[in-house]
């Protein structure tokens, strides 16, 4: 009787324990404010700060012939100020188009586009060295909704106010584009 016992004892232990390792595996996302990353001059962002906005965060480049998006994402910036962070992400991955260091980056962005949005470090996107933040924006046991990936410059992740994510769009997908703006919107 006591082998017994403790053998169904021993299954129901088990089988708990397999459906809680799988349940927390499924629903284990964390928050986007939990991320920590640096601004393009190692200043430490607090996302939290952003809490209450939606957030466009835009993996960038200076080389490609997606960079003119840098004018329109200084437009969208100054249009939806009141209920929009975006965060450019400079990334070397995607044709070497993002060679500079810190201040040729902040240079040519002040120069050439007028940028006054927020511009991260240099990270990589993907990958194995992929930065917490975009494995967050690209894994869906993190972000809890879906799987992606970043096939090149100036691809676009949409958080909600909430700190949840909403959408991606393209390279291709201008930033003042109907698709885009209506998703701000939303």
């Amino acid at each position: 009787m006591l082998k017994r016992t403790l053998t169904i004892f021993s299954i129901v232990f088990l089988g708990t324990a397999i459906m809680s390792f799988k349940t927390k595996n499924m629903h284990d996302h964390h928050s986007i404010y939990d991320i920590h990353i640096n601004s393009l001059m190692g200043d430490p962002i607090d996302l939290n700060e952003f809490k209450d906005k939606k957030i466009l965060f835009v993996n960038v480049a200076s080389e490609c012939g997606f960079t003119p998006q840098y004018e329109d994402l200084q437009k969208l910036h100054e249009k939806y100020a009141d209920q929009l962070v975006i965060i450019g992400v400079p990334c070397n991955q995607f044709g070497g188009q993002e060679p500079g260091d810190a201040k040729e980056i902040s240079s040519f962005c002040k120069k050439n586009y007028g940028v006054t949005f927020l511009l991260t470090e240099k990270v990589d996107v993907k990958g194995a060295n992929a930065h917490p933040l975009y494995k967050w924006l690209t894994d869906k046991h993190q972000n809890g909704v879906m799987d992606s990936e970043v096939k090149w410059n100036f691809q676009k992740y949409l958080v909600d106010q909430n700190g949840h994510w909403q959408e991606y769009f393209s390279s291709k997908v201008k930033p003042l584009s109907a698709e885009l703006t209506a998703a701000i919107e939303k």
